[in-house]
């Protein structure tokens, strides 16, 4: 039996939808002001929890597989995905085997795609083995079987990456730089990505930052990220305004 919990607003059955899917041993209040975000741009949502550290990614793809088909089927327009970290991993699973029908674009915000060099260091460390579980040994930089298996993304995929780091150890030492403490900006990347951008934020930070907002909105509806510059300068205005109201 799984823990599934789900976050769902649908303000209507013709809005397009958007599934959230938080990283591993993370939740689904992390993804909370993003979600919030995206309701008020006028999306529906579902944030979904999953047993994140409990089962591999397969099985965590089957486990959240009824709650994304039943989303979906109450939406006339695409069904988007917005990730973080192994959720992106999580939602290219999902969609190599259960693809919606009406797939839209695909948000990655930190994912590993390329793994990670710190999984590598911890991977054979008994305490990272208990914690993480199975999904935490599918992070390495040597591709796990089910996600070499996967077949290339034939949609849309956006790519925001962090350059900052709050570890110093793993920040200088550990990852090629630039990374955000976690993920290094190389290994986020996908071949058959459309567009990427880096947000100069840690790899929970990027959660928080404006312009991971404000990139994640340009991305969906617009199938590309704003240049740093115009969106530098949204930020600034937007600063302006709540400092006159």
């Amino acid at each position: 039996m799984t823990s599934l919990r789900r976050s769902h607003q649908q303000s209507s059955p013709r809005d397009a939808g958007i599934v959230l899917l938080h990283g591993i041993a993370s939740r689904s209040l992390m993804l909370r002001p993003l979600e919030k975000k995206l309701q008020r741009a006028g999306f529906a949502t579902l944030n979904l929890h999953y047993q994140s550290r409990k089962k591999p990614l397969d099985r965590l793809a089957e486990d959240i597989r009824p709650a994304v088909a039943e989303f979906a089927a109450g939406l006339d327009g695409p069904i988007h995905f917005v990730t973080h970290s192994m959720g992106g991993l999580l939602a290219r699973v999902l969609i190599a085997h259960h693809r919606p029908a009406r797939l839209g674009r695909v948000v990655m915000i930190g994912t590993p795609n390329g793994g990670s060099e710190l999984a590598d260091r911890l991977q054979n460390v008994g305490l990272y083995r208990a914690y993480f579980g199975p999904a935490g040994l599918q992070l390495v930089t040597t591709k796990d079987v089910t996600l070499a298996a996967l077949p290339p993304a034939d949609y849309e995929i956006g790519i925001i990456a962090g350059n900052r780091f709050l570890d110093p150890i793993a920040g200088l030492f550990v990852l090629p730089w630039p990374n955000d403490g976690r993920v290094s900006v190389e290994s986020c990347k996908l071949v058959e990505m459309a567009d990427y951008t880096t947000v100069k934020a840690s790899h929970m930070g990027l959660l928080m930052h404006p312009a991971s907002f404000r990139q994640t909105l340009a991305f969906l509806r617009n199938g590309q990220f704003e240049p740093v510059r115009p969106l530098l300068r949204s930020v600034i205005a937007d600063i302006g305004r709540r400092a006159a109201s």
